[in-house]
Formats: C-alpha cells, structure tokens, sequence
C-alpha cells in the first residue's frame, strides 16, 4: 500500500522498530503525570502504525489531543533499546496533520503570532536591558523569547554578569529564532531568520552566545542557519562560554541542578554545568534523576502554551526531587525551564530558584556590597 503521510515514507521502518516493551513508559514525563497509555511514546506508536494500516485518520481529534502531548524531550529515545527516534517521528506526523489542516490551536495560533510578530507573545517593546544594540564587538548575546519577554529579571543578571567579567559582547534587535516552529508541524519563518543572520553579521562578531538552549540548537542545527557557520561564526550556549572564567565567589548553601532537556539530551552539555557550579557550591547535590535521565520541567513541545495544567504538573514532579535532596537552591540554565518552574513552585516550598548565571551574578553582586561595606 502506498503512503498516504509523508511521517510513513520517512519513518516507517522506525514505527514498526518499536517493540512495544515499555520502556519509554518509565522515562516518559507526560505519562508520568497522567498515566495515560495513548500519551506514551509507545501509545503513540501503536496510534501511528494504525494510520499506517489504515485504521485511523490522521485528521481526527483524538489525535491532535495525543500527539501534540509530547514535550520532545528526547527521554524515550535516549533509553529506546530498539532506537527508535520518537521526536523526529512526532515533528514529521504533527507536519503531515498541519498539512491536512489539523493542528491544536494553540500552536497553530502561534504560527500566526509568529507570521506578524518578531516573538511569540506578540510583544510590541522588548526591554531594552539598558543596553546599546547592534555595535561592533566580539561577541552578540542572543537572548531569546522567554528571556526578552518573561525571564528578564534572569537576562539582566547574566548581562550584569558578562560586564562584571569585561567580555565584550553587544546585544542586536532579535527576532524570534523560529526553530520551534518545526516541533509543532509549520515551517521556519525565512524573514526572521533572515533578519538575525544580517543582525549578527553587521556586528563583526565571531562568537555568537545563546541564553536559550534552544536557540543554540537552532543556530548550530539547522541548516537555515548555516550561513553563519559558513561565514566562521561560532555558537556557543553562555553555559559553554563561560565555564573556564574564575569568578572568585562561593557559597555554603545546598545546591542541586536540573538538567534542561534542550541543553543535555539534545546538545549533550552536562559536564560544563556542574563544572561551574563546583566552583561556587562545595556543597553541590545531584537529584535522583540526572544528566541523561533528568526529568522534563514540562515546558517543551509547545505543551506549556497548549496544555499549561499538565506542563505546571510535569514541573511539580521535578521540584519534589529538589525537596528529596533538601537543597536550598535549584539550579538550571535554561529560561524556559526557570519560568516553568517558578510557575509551579508551591509556598510551602522554601527552595529559591535561578538559572545559574543569575545565581553567580548575585553572588559577585553581594560579594562585592560587602567589600564596600
């Protein structure tokens, strides 16, 4: 029989690879909260070999409600014993469903935002961080969505931090990178990408540094952005930049990090991280679940946008770990992990959170009112 979606033709060997072991279900953070068979990836599996066979439609809501329950986060695949890569086989059938005109509505409102608007709140005014824009420098720090528009408390501490260690870096008029936009099923928006590629350019920079996980993905990945490889541009996450600095401050509180999976799974930097963190927290705690294993916070795939209850519930599971392990401070680096779990932190919950950036900075910033004093 002929393939009727395109997710068939380039996956449908993979599909039929999944052995139906269980596995996945273990790891699978949306299953973990609800514990519904359907939104596990072998749930989604068997879904997908049904629409194969002919016994389904692809068109149906039952299906927009299950496969576009996935935050990608990669858990399934990484502990696949049959390899199965189950993102890639999600984005490609989430394609094929916008093609026939089904898709949640809160992605495909996003796409629209995103067609008319330079970021995906469709925010008129960025903070402008007290920064100049598009100068000469070495360096251009990208910032992102969430940390222009939600996060920038976070932004101006990880600025505030890269003045404190003189690197000379300028900021540009970004524009939202658009690679999400293929997680949900649409395609990149050529103008936007176009616009930063010129942005970075213009700035002489040799070194592009990311405050979004994903954006770094983005800009290394995929090949709309491979102008700037070409042109010798190097794309670091600020994680990567910044692990060889000294910064001179410590701290005796307990401190645990969450791995985003954005930064770990899908970029595999792990190590970086916790090399910056052991040199400000001697007193440095791994959760239960870490590096390669950690647990999603919830926010990826769109789901924070289409499904908040379940991404704030998928959130709580991870903070309950930060209380397992009695830290003090929980540690991430990623802005849309910070702000999914900020959302999701209860009162009673006495742990502070930062990105680490934001937590060094703090700490130079106190160290540095107690000199005055």
């Amino acid at each position: 029989m002929e393939a009727k979606y395109d997710f068939e033709t380039k996956y449908r060997k993979q599909v039929l690879q999944c052995s139906r072991c269980g596995f996945c279900q273990a790891v699978c953070p949306v299953y973990g909260l609800t514990l519904r068979p359907s939104l596990n990836a072998r749930g989604k599996m068997l879904l997908l070999k049904e629409i194969m066979d002919g016994q389904i439609d692809l068109d149906s809501e039952e299906l927009v409600e299950t496969l576009y329950q996935c935050t990608t986060c990669a858990s399934c695949e990484e502990n696949c014993p049959s390899g199965v890569n189950v993102p890639d086989i999600i984005k490609e059938a989430r394609k094929d469903m916008v093609h026939i005109g089904s898709c949640h509505p809160a992605f495909k409102g996003m796409n629209e935002v995103l067609q008319e608007s330079g970021n995906i709140y469709a925010e008129d005014e960025p903070e402008d961080f007290e920064r100049k824009r598009n100068q000469k420098a070495e360096n251009v720090y990208f910032i992102g969505c969430v940390g222009s528009y939600r996060e920038d408390e976070a932004t101006m501490s990880v600025l505030a931090l890269l003045d404190r260690l003189k690197v000379d870096y300028t900021l540009i008029d970004e524009v939202c990178c658009t690679g999400v936009l293929e997680d949900l099923g649409y395609p990149m928006i050529d103008k936007h990408v176009r616009t930063n590629i010129d942005l970075i350019l213009a700035t002489g920079a040799k070194t592009v540094i990311t405050g979004c996980p994903y954006c770094s993905r983005t800009f290394n990945n995929k090949p709309q952005y491979a102008e700037l490889k070409e042109k010798g541009i190097r794309v670091v996450h600020i994680i990567q930049f910044l692990k060889d600095f000294d910064f001179g401050v410590q701290t005796e509180k307990r401190v645990t990090y969450h791995d985003p999976c954005d930064l770990g799974r899908h970029c595999g930097i792990y190590d970086e991280p916790r090399e910056i963190i052991r040199k400000i927290a001697p007193n440095f705690v791994e959760m239960p679940h870490t590096r390669e294993n950690a647990l999603c916070c919830g926010a990826g795939g769109g789901v924070r946008g289409a499904y908040p209850k379940n991404s704030i519930g998928m959130a709580r599971r991870r903070l309950k770990e930060v209380e397992e392990v009695d830290a003090d401070i929980l540690l991430t680096e990623c802005n849309s992990c910070l702000h999914n779990f900020s959302n999701a932190k209860l009162r009673k919950q006495k742990f502070k959170i930062y990105n680490i950036t934001q937590f060094i900075s703090k700490l130079m910033e106190e160290g540095s009112e107690k000199d005055k004093a």
